[in-house]
């Protein structure tokens, strides 16, 4: 890949979150930019509105003839695009250069220092987080975020004189493998993607192999919990991290009239009264990763310390859509059955007096049916429970896996019910609901707005 030859980048896979921060890149580098997906969304309209052709027809006749030379056109494509999809097969059979999104996204950081936050869990908020730190500060990055930025509203923050460029290190089907990261945080490595991986063993080596990734004078920063045992290269220096332990710990932790404060400890300075910007429990964790990280680039204490009081989160990460006395609705992309855990008991902590309920919308066939076990115990945490159907994403149903498997594992004497997707608006009109908190990485976030207005908010 030349950036300097490339005129123009189709992509397969248009509107997927990761793939649109590259199409924002691309476009603010003056290349011409199409490509297809699969439904127009409010993200597509945004990137049409910003001067991409995007289609949504599988149909070669609709690429433009500005991507049809194949001397000047990258194509970059998303590992949920099938091989049998007819515009990636007729890139491919026309000798056309062809990339997965983490390709492209492994040349930017070997032309940067390559800020990475992988992880099970938390790196979405931890890598924003750390982005937001930089971006604030005096030094300065560019950022490829999982998910869109309360504080700037966009995935895509860009430094023209910046050496750091941070990125979250996605590990399914092992796409984090073509990273060269200067500094990575590891958040968690609790088994997921297993329909790719096969086994909890062969999940964990991909991050262990990950780790022989970083560049020599780089740094690891490894959640204090996890047993990787990484393969450093010669010269990259290893730290520690964790909510009271650690290289980089939090001390004097105050929770209560709705703010989270603590002091931030590192092995080469203190930083007292850390303020969260969005006071839940999990972001002390974050927090300290994301501090870390921006620490050892170079940020100072007190841009630390102005950057977290004024970090906002990232939509669909604990994302408060109603904050009444009589009624709480928040929503959140946790989808395995540890951020789910983590969620409820974040709710638990800020409302210990209240009525929980979880409405639980399950992405992908295989996790359910690898998972189903551990997320009757996570969703148990709540009062209440409702589940809807799965959302199968990529996937084709798997005989006697729904919803059901979960629905019958959770806590005896729970109150519970399922509730298929069609029915759940008028479902929720007749039942009292005191703290709801709405989790998946579905399609289910696309009610909330009608939830919140069912339960007494501005319509």
């Amino acid at each position: 890949m030349n950036v300097e030859t490339i005129q123009s980048v189709y992509f397969v896979g248009a509107g997927g979150i990761g793939m649109s921060a590259l199409i924002r890149y691309f476009l603010s580098l003056g290349k011409q930019v199409a490509g297809y997906d699969r439904t127009p969304t409010p993200l597509t309209a945004e990137l049409i509105a910003e001067g991409a052709q995007i289609h949504f027809e599988e149909n070669v006749d609709l690429i433009p003839a500005v991507c049809r030379n194949r001397q000047t056109t990258l194509v970059v494509y998303t590992p949920a695009i099938p091989d049998t999809h007819a515009e990636l097969c007729y890139f491919r059979a026309g000798g056309f250069e062809t990339e997965k999104r983490a390709q492209v996204l492994g040349a930017i950081t070997r032309s940067s220092k390559g800020l990475c936050v992988a992880g099970t869990h938390g790196k979405t908020t931890t890598s924003t987080m750390a982005a937001h730190l930089l971006y604030q500060s005096h030094v300065g990055c560019t950022a490829f975020l999982g998910g869109i930025s309360k504080n700037y509203h966009t995935n895509l923050l860009l430094s023209p004189t910046s050496p750091y460029t941070v990125i979250e290190a996605d590990e399914f089907d092992r796409s984090f493998h073509h990273l060269s990261p200067w500094i990575s945080v590891i958040t968690a490595t609790d088994p997921d993607h297993l329909d790719i991986y096969g086994t909890v063993e062969a999940y964990v080596e991909s991050f262990r192999h990950y780790t022989t990734l970083i560049r020599p004078g780089g740094a690891l920063i490894i959640h204090q919990e996890i047993t990787l045992n990484p393969d450093l290269q010669p010269g990259v220096r290893l730290y520690t991290y964790g909510r009271t332990e650690g290289d980089f710990h939090a001390e004097n932790i105050r929770i209560g009239g709705g703010e989270i404060i603590f002091d931030f400890i590192a092995p080469d300075t203190r930083i007292d009264n850390i303020r969260l910007g969005v006071p839940v429990s999990i972001n002390i964790e974050n927090g300290i990763a994301a501090m870390a990280t921006a620490h050892l680039s170079g940020a100072t204490d007190g841009e630390l310390s102005r950057g977290m009081a004024s970090f906002r989160g990232v939509d669909r990460r604990f994302d408060f859509h109603l904050k009444k006395e009589h009624a709480v609705l928040v929503s959140d992309y946790a989808h395995h059955p540890a951020e789910i855990a983590q969620s409820i008991r974040s709710i638990r902590e800020l409302y210990a007096s209240r009525q929980i309920t979880a409405l639980f919308q399950p992405h992908l066939y295989s996790r359910t049916r690898d998972f189903f076990a551990e997320f009757a115990d996570a969703l148990s945490l709540a009062d209440e429970v409702i589940l809807t159907d799965i959302y199968p994403a990529r996937e084709q149903p798997i005989e006697g896996i729904t919803a059901e498997v979960i629905y019958d594992r959770l806590r005896a004497g729970i109150h519970k019910w399922y509730c298929p997707k069609e029915e759940l608006l008028d479902f929720l009109a007749r039942h009292p609901l005191d703290v709801l908190v709405v989790l998946g990485a579905g399609d289910i976030d696309d009610m909330v707005g009608d939830i919140a207005e069912i339960m007494g908010g501005e319509p």
